[in-house]
């Protein structure tokens, strides 16, 4: 499975009571697959609010995604928990709704070792069918997966085709050059798609694609076909945008910041469920700033 390139990790619309839009879902689903160039969108992951979705609307966005984008992007369940069983039931219910793919995250909170973290992984994925991407997100997840552990699961099971790495530089690259080569390395840190790929990762699993999607497709296609000093001109473009949506002007939860984006763009995706909350005033402001900066 080739999820492609670019994936977004899609945020999740809500009406005024927080409830799910599903009319605005399905118009940024459009957006993004036909204006912001998106090969794959992510649905329920972080930055969709999954940790304040009910099961239920885990299930109907994976049924209204798939439906939705009609082959016209794949679509990748977030099912990865810190209960394995619990995963193993989501994935199976995302499997049914005919999704692409599920993105499995490193089990937060309890802290699992080395081991735990193959043996949960390996069970998920011997539960289906699907192509799994795990997701390595230590500021978050507080436990690591290294890099042994990482090249274990790509050896040994075969449907776990691909991670997504908010890591260093030096920890991906170890792991696109020593993987399996079917198996694909993402980064999920925005500012270091160009490094990354650089180093041999496939691709970026991003935040920022909401807004500057298109902009980054032509990136890493000058980067993939040799335009070298093009790819490095558009880095250094997007990179305000890369870091001021997680800084704005100090650091912001993520999706606060690009939801505030989107709303200003027409692309009504409403408010975040507690215990997010809206941008201040000061951080409307400094994203308008951003969004006009990279405009001009």
């Amino acid at each position: 499975m080739d999820f492609g390139r670019l994936i977004t990790a899609m945020v999740t619309p809500f009406h005024n009571d927080l409830t799910i839009d599903w009319e605005q879902t399905g118009k940024l689903i459009d957006y993004l697959i036909e204006e912001q160039k998106s090969d794959s969108l992510v649905v329920s992951g972080t930055t969709g609010e999954s940790p304040t979705l009910t099961d239920e609307e885990k299930v109907q966005l994976f049924q209204f995604a798939v439906k939705h984008a009609r082959g016209r992007a794949r679509i990748i369940a977030g099912t990865g928990s810190n209960n394995t069983a619990h995963s193993i039931h989501l994935t199976q219910q995302a499997e049914a709704a005919g999704v692409d793919g599920v993105l499995l995250v490193v089990p937060y909170y309890n802290k699992p070792s080395q081991e735990g973290m193959y043996q949960h992984f390996k069970a998920i994925a011997g539960a289906t069918k699907l192509p799994v991407m795990l997701y390595n997100v230590p500021s978050r997840t507080v436990a690591s997966m290294s890099v042994d552990t990482t090249l274990r699961l790509a050896n040994d099971v075969p449907n776990i085709v691909a991670t997504k790495e908010c890591v260093s530089i030096d920890q991906m690259a170890e792991i696109a050059a020593k993987a399996p080569e079917q198996f694909k390395v993402y980064s999920g840190d925005d500012i270091a798609t160009l490094p990354g790929l650089s180093i041999g990762i496939y691709g970026i699993v991003s935040v920022a694609s909401h807004v500057i999607g298109s902009e980054m497709n032509q990136m890493i296609e000058a980067f993939i076909q040799g335009r070298n000093q093009e790819a490095l001109e558009r880095n250094n473009k997007l990179t305000p945008v890369f870091k001021g949506l997680f800084s704005c002007p100090h650091p912001v939860p993520n999706p606060v910041a690009v939801k505030y984006a989107l709303n200003l763009q027409g692309i009504a995706v409403g408010g975040v469920r507690l215990p997010l909350v809206q941008a201040t005033e000061q951080e409307q402001q400094f994203i308008k700033q951003l969004l006009d900066s990279n405009r001009s």
